[in-house]
């Protein structure tokens, strides 16, 4: 295939483009420049969680995560990182290599608690191995009493786990599960997330698979709703869109967000917070500005990843 001059090329966005200078995913011949195109190689997260850093270095910027059991596609693997792109939100970035695990085989469940332990049996008296969050991935391969048991030999409680494709349809109750939970910029576990972490947390566990930044969200989720003045006619579970930042109305008048100004995940009304964030009484990771939009989705919209 031909190759397009640089100037005639389309600009994509970086986050979801897994490009370099020095080489790209072949399925981008043509659309961006690259010294060379490699195919990707498909793996799956096996760390409970994995942190998708902008530069292949650990004091780089955390742009995201990966929760345990999620797809990603590997383009480069060199000093420790992976250069790859996450399934479910098509993220692009490094991760540990040494969080990468086969991707065989598919999970089957996912894990519908807040948080839950690994056992090394089905025991709930033995230290546990780790634990996943609200979200991760898990292959089921038998049954022992109570407990679920995965490929690699360790246990998890059974009524822990849903199946892939069952839904919980009310994301507004879903993100409330999270209060409390402290403000992580780039987080997207119950151990920390930040604002639109929470928001893609709340609609995947409904059944909706949402980007992973605010600014994302707004172009992507729902149906425009016109801004009051008096902020009437909101319903619960509208996503409230500021710049770079994003929350979720439980009902008319109250707002659940993840925030740096709480530094948590913390319900107030929203009539406080848009005139704290109206006036710039806010820190990093809680907006600026005016509403820019509010979004409503309706029920059943999108389908789980």
């Amino acid at each position: 295939m031909t190759s397009l001059p640089p100037s005639s090329l389309p600009r994509l966005d970086p986050r979801l483009t897994p490009a370099r200078p020095d080489l790209a995913d072949e399925r981008l011949r043509g659309q961006v420049e690259a010294a060379r195109y490699v195919p990707g190689r498909p793996h799956r997260i096996a760390a409970a969680l994995a942190p998708l850093r902008r530069a292949p270095d650990p004091a780089a910027s955390l742009d995201s995560e990966a929760l345990f059991g999620e797809a990603a596609t590997v383009y480069d693997v060199r000093d420790g990182w992976a250069f790859a792109q996450l399934a479910g939100d098509g993220y692009v970035g490094y991760l540990p290599a040494e969080a990468l695990g086969p991707a065989d085989p598919a999970p089957t469940h996912r894990i519908a608690a807040l948080r839950t332990f690994l056992y090394p049996a089905a025991d709930l008296k033995r230290p546990p191995l780790g634990a996943l969050s609200l979200g991760a991935l898990v292959t089921v391969t038998a049954r022992e009493g109570a407990y679920a048991r995965l490929p690699d030999g360790a246990f998890v409680w059974a009524g822990h786990l849903a199946p892939l494709g069952t839904v919980e349809p009310d994301w507004a109750a879903t993100a409330t599960r999270f209060l409390g939970v402290p403000y992580l910029w780039g987080g997207r576990s119950s151990l920390g997330l930040d604002c639109s972490g929470l928001v893609q947390a709340a609609l995947l566990a409904a059944g909706i698979q949402a980007l992973r930044d605010s600014d994302q969200q707004e172009a992507a989720l729902g149906e425009p709703v016109p801004v009051a003045p008096d902020l009437a006619g909101l319903r619960r579970g509208d996503l409230v869109f500021w710049r770079g930042h994003v929350g979720m109305m439980l009902d008319e008048t109250r707002l659940i967000h993840a925030n740096g100004h709480h530094m948590a995940v913390a319900v107030e009304p929203l009539a406080e917070a848009e005139g704290r964030i109206r006036a710039g009484r806010t820190g990093p990771g809680t907006g600026d500005g005016a509403i820019r939009s509010i979004r409503r989705l309706a029920p059943g919209t999108g389908t789980a990843a």
